[in-house]
Parts: structure tokens; C-alpha cells; sequence
């Protein structure tokens, strides 16, 4: 598996969340590791273009070697920030920008190779060819060892998988955003030997109170005793059981619910259980 089987998603660590100091991105990144959460999500924009910057400073003094640890990037979202000269969010899939995107965010992260890097979203003026001549010559040079997309539809990634190798989708999953699980989108990464990543994986369970989430929580409060967990083990468990190997993205800094989320993988969700908790979800039983 080239990737831990739970991710650390690093959106929230910098200014667009917890706003850790160096220190307590050293500590928390020694403390994924010791909880075998290896692979670091990270994405160009976040923090304004700066959290990359952040976590850059404190793994180049945390005595990690880099080789025990997976770099996930993305990259193409041109967002407007202090930071750059953006009019408008848009989105530049130019074989120049990619290069130049991918090298900067190597810099800012303080290390020589991505193990991942991602196109973060769709867009309708991306050209196959440019991106494949991109991801080639940053392959050659050793930039990026694994290539792949993020939030594209089956026919979005069809269209690239013409021109270049896709090894990885990370889409938006959970129970209470389970459309993949209809649209094809992971049947496609199945028959192709796409790795699915999920990011939001426990959904509006625990933001929203709604009639579905209230349903939600009375199904997941019935199982609690029976597997010995708490609901967002139980969420992460429901996601894990799918055969396509999903890997979530877990967005929290805080150390009980990482390790509280890594024991997920550790339950088998029987059969029934499972469709309980997505009937639960969809109001309705199955067709």
C-alpha cells in the first residue's frame, strides 16, 4: 500500500483553522506517525498559499526522515489571495503552470519529490495533452513519483486517462455524500486501478441537525454497545468496509480523535449493519 491506510488531511493545521505553532506541527506529525497515519494531504492553496510554507518549516526540524513519510499536493486552483495577483478563482492546467506549481510547493514543503500530486479540481479548458507533458517531465525529473486527480467525474477522468496514468481520485465521500457509490465513479476507479481518497469523510453527521442526521445518530447509537466504538469510528468503519479500498482524509488535529479514527480500520461492520446505517442515511430501504 503506497499510502497509510488513514491520511492526515493538513487543510486545517495552518491560518484556515487551528493556526498551530512549529512546535506543535512537529508534535503532531510525530504523533501520526506513531499512530501508523503516514501520508500527509496537503494542496498548494491552503492558508492562502502559506500552509504548505508552515508545515515545510517544522518537518525540515522534526527529525523525520523523509522516506518514512508519503507528501501529497495539489495543485490548478488559482485562488485569490494576499498572495497572489488572482482577479478570480479559476483554474490554470497549463503544462508551464503545473511544473512551476508542483516545484514551488516542493520548495515550500522542503523536500525534493512529491509522492503524490493531484489536478485539485476540473477544469473545462484543461487539455489532456499539456497536462500529460507536465506530469512526464516531472516524473523524468524525479519530482513526482505517483500522478492522480481530485473531485473528477468518471468521464472527466476517462478523458485525462487517455493521455496520461491516473493512479489516485480524491473525491468528496461519506455517508451522507455517498453519490460515487451510484454515479460510477467508483466502479470506474475499481475496473481501473484507481486508489480513492475521500476528503469530509464523516459528511454533515456531526455539523447538521436535520431529520436525516437525527436518524443517523439513533441508528449509529444502537450499535455503539454491540462493537465497543464511538459514531465517528462507526462513520470512518462504514466507509472503510467498501471494496473499492477508499482511504480517508481525516481533517482533525486533535490527538484522541486520530487515534480514535486510525481503530476504525480495525472494524468489521457486519453485512446488515451496514445497510442498516445506509438505510438510516436514505430515510428509505433499498431498492
Amino acid at each position: 500500500m503506497k499510502y497509510s491506510r488513514l491520511i492526515a488531511g493538513t487543510m486545517t493545521w495552518g491560518v484556515w483553522g487551528k493556526q498551530l505553532k512549529k512546535t506543535e506541527t512537529i508534535d503532531l506529525m510525530h504523533y501520526c506517525i506513531d499512530q501508523n497515519i503516514t501520508t500527509f494531504d496537503h494542496a498548494d492553496i491552503y492558508g492562502g498559499y502559506t500552509t504548505e510554507a508552515d508545515f515545510g518549516n517544522a518537518f525540515s526540524e522534526s527529525g523525520i526522515k523523509r522516506d518514512r513519510i508519503q507528501l501529497i499536493s495539489k495543485c490548478g486552483i488559482q485562488y485569490v489571495s494576499d498572495n497572489r495577483k488572482n482577479t478570480v478563482k479559476h483554474y490554470n492546467y497549463s503544462k508551464d503552470y503545473i511544473i512551476w506549481s508542483a516545484e514551488t510547493s516542493l520548495k515550500h514543503l522542503k523536500t525534493d519529490y512529491l509522492d503524490l500530486l493531484l489536478l485539485h479540481r476540473p477544469s473545462p479548458l484543461m487539455q489532456p495533452n499539456a497536462i500529460a507533458e507536465a506530469v512526464s517531465e516531472l516524473k523524468k525529473r524525479g519530482l513526482i513519483k505517483s500522478f492522480g486527480v481530485s473531485n473528477f467525474s468518471p468521464s472527466q477522468t476517462a478523458l485525462l486517462a487517455k493521455s496520461v496514468d491516473i493512479s489516485v481520485n480524491q473525491i468528496e465521500f461519506s455517508l451522507t455524500q455517498h453519490t460515487a457509490m451510484h454515479d460510477g465513479a467508483l466502479d470506474y476507479m475499481m475496473m481501473n486501478n484507481i486508489t480513492p481518497m475521500s476528503w469530509s469523510p464523516l459528511g454533515s453527521v456531526f455539523r447538521e441537525d436535520t431529520e436525516q442526521t437525527r436518524r443517523i445518530h439513533k441508528q449509529l447509537g444502537e450499535l455503539l454497545d454491540k462493537y465497543s466504538v464511538t459514531e465517528d469510528q462507526l462513520l470512518l468503519a462504514w466507509i472503510l468496509k467498501h471494496p473499492s479500498q477508499i482511504h480517508p482524509v481525516i481533517g482533525t488535529t486533535t490527538k484522541k480523535r486520530i487515534a480514535d479514527a486510525v481503530k476504525a480500520a480495525d472494524i468489521d461492520l457486519e453485512l446488515e449493519d451496514w445497510f442498516k446505517i445506509l438505510v438510516a442515511c436514505q430515510g428509505h430501504k433499498v431498492p
